[in-house]
């Protein structure tokens, strides 16, 4: 999630075998604003849709090659993704703070 609210995937490949292999990456786009794939530096990049954002890495850096172009959220998936978002965060924060009762908490919602 970006800082003004927006939605961006990164789908990440780890060679050309990976991405002719993976076709469920076109439906990402319908949960994102934005869609970069990240890939090796030697990836052939040329391959990769234009329409897309470009992340080319190393060991130790990435670098942005392109941005992605824009493809605005209908406003109900938005509010769907950001609620889905905001509970993941949230128990990820019970989590941390009382790992105890989460899991007391858990068991019992099993149990009902």
């Amino acid at each position: 999630m970006r800082p003004g609210g927006g939605f961006v995937c990164i789908e990440i490949k780890s060679d050309l075998a990976d991405f002719r292999a993976d076709r469920k990456w076109h439906h990402y786009r319908d949960y994102a604003d934005a869609l970069y794939f990240a890939v090796d530096v030697d990836f052939p990049t040329p391959v990769l849709p234009a329409d897309t954002g470009l992340i080319v890495t190393t060991e130790t850096e990435a670098a942005l090659i392109r941005e992605a172009p824009e493809h605005r959220l209908a406003s109900a998936r938005r509010r769907a993704l950001t609620q889905s978002f905001a509970r993941l965060a949230a128990m990820r924060l019970a989590v941390l703070e009382d790992p105890i009762g989460v899991a007391q908490l858990a068991a019992a919602l099993r149990s009902e």
